[in-house]
């Protein structure tokens, strides 16, 4: 009888990109590069390209043995401000509903599903995000919906800031959005930093997401200084790479970052081990809960999964908020560990996503696998059973980040 193993069907994989870590993982899995016009079971490719592939003017159909590396309306919770629509429609949705999900406290913000600054979309909310300024005044952050790496953003803290903007957008029509500016964010070093999380979504109905260990923080090159004179020094407060780098005191050895484990020694050692371990129970609710706010519009396609990069800040209060959620978060390497970390992190994903490294096939139910990685079970819903009472226990989901 000829060997099983040897008549085993290789895995042809495609990508337009040229990224270590993708090119070494499906090598070192013995796999076939093809092209994307070829015959492919794995294709890592860009958001246009998924846009043009699930195009309602495009004949294109996947097979059952093809897998992509996007959802086709992936932009749901991936532009500014589809998250953001989405994220309050989904609290409107669970109030109607009288889910002890959506209870406000007595100023009538939401307890367990405050994790958004206050956002407005712009120019649709023009004349009630003005009203809202004229009311509380403070720091405001405008950010188109559409860019990305820290491209168009800037700071607003007075209202004729807001009237040159509109003035100047009517002769080039742009959608932004505006936050509260966070201007008591935690401090390390005195610099401003954020998280960047990687969550792994293999379907959205019904809900399966795992979560990596493998996060990193990013780093501002210049000290935090809240001071009018500051506030269009973007080294002070924007913690994009793209930004950053840019700077004179830019590090090229550690590319001012941290690892999430440093980060939890850090606050393990500052702020006490149970306040660390609420905070990372806090980010797990909030990327668990901005899935769910997308769950009902997103096209969950059998074919599809995603690799979403979380944006997380810190507030000086231990309060973590959700800042934006990215598509395609950067796989290129600006350090020897980013660069491990990557090819890992890819590694993990391609291991839940091939549990046997053979050809997928999307009517077979795949079940976790036993080695997740540095990833661990976000979400699954097929486990919970579905029952409100059952979601509302999961209000804290226990991490391992630890």
């Amino acid at each position: 009888m000829a060997n099983m193993k040897s008549m085993k069907q290789r895995v042809k994989w495609a990508t337009e990109f040229d990224k270590h870590c993708i090119t070494a993982n499906c090598e070192k899995r013995g796999w076939q590069r093809v092209s994307g016009d070829d015959d492919w079971n794995f294709y890592w490719t860009s958001v246009y390209n998924i846009h043009r592939m699930f195009s309602a003017e495009n004949s294109f159909r996947l097979n059952d043995n093809q897998i992509v590396n996007h959802f086709p309306n992936h932009y749901e919770l991936t532009r500014k401000d589809y998250m953001v629509k989405n994220i309050k429609r989904y609290r409107r949705d669970l109030e109607r509903e009288g889910s002890p999900l959506a209870e406000r406290d007595k100023k009538g913000r939401y307890i367990h599903l405050d994790f958004v600054p206050d956002t407005y979309l712009l120019p649709k909310d023009y004349n009630i995000f003005l009203e809202e300024f004229r009311r509380c005044g403070g720091t405001w952050i405008m950010k188109p919906t559409g860019s990305a790496q820290g491209k168009g953003i800037f700071l607003v803290t007075k209202p004729h800031q807001i009237r040159k903007w509109s003035r100047d957008s009517k002769s080039q029509p742009r959608n932004y959005v505006i936050s509260k500016y966070l201007d008591a964010p935690l401090l390390i070093g005195g610099k401003k930093f954020d998280l960047r999380l990687y969550v792994l979504v293999t379907s959205y109905r019904p809900l399966k997401a795992y979560i990596s260990k493998q996060g990193f923080c990013r780093f501002c090159t210049v000290k935090y200084n809240v001071s009018q004179s500051n506030m269009d020094n973007m080294f002070i407060h924007l913690t994009n790479v793209a930004i950053q780098k840019r700077g004179d005191d830019y590090n090229d050895v550690h590319g001012g970052k941290w690892t999430v484990e440093n980060l939890r020694c850090f606050l393990e050692g500052t702020r006490g081990r149970t306040a660390t371990d609420a905070l990372f129970e806090e980010i797990n609710w909030i990327c668990a809960q901005s899935l769910k706010s997308v769950q009902s519009v997103m096209l969950s396609d059998r074919h599809c999964f995603e690799v979403y990069g979380y944006d997380i800040i810190i507030d000086d209060a231990l309060k973590p908020w959700l800042i934006e959620v990215n598509a395609s978060p950067s796989l290129s390497a600006t350090t020897i560990h980013d660069r491990a970390m990557k090819y890992d992190m890819l590694d993990d994903t391609l291991n839940i996503l091939f549990p046997d490294g053979e050809v997928p096939d999307i009517k077979r139910t795949v079940e976790t696998p036993a080695n997740l990685g540095a990833y661990e079970l976000l979400y699954d819903e097929a486990m919970m059973g579905g029952g409100e009472k059952e979601k509302t226990k999961a209000r804290r989901p226990s991490s391992s980040w630890k």
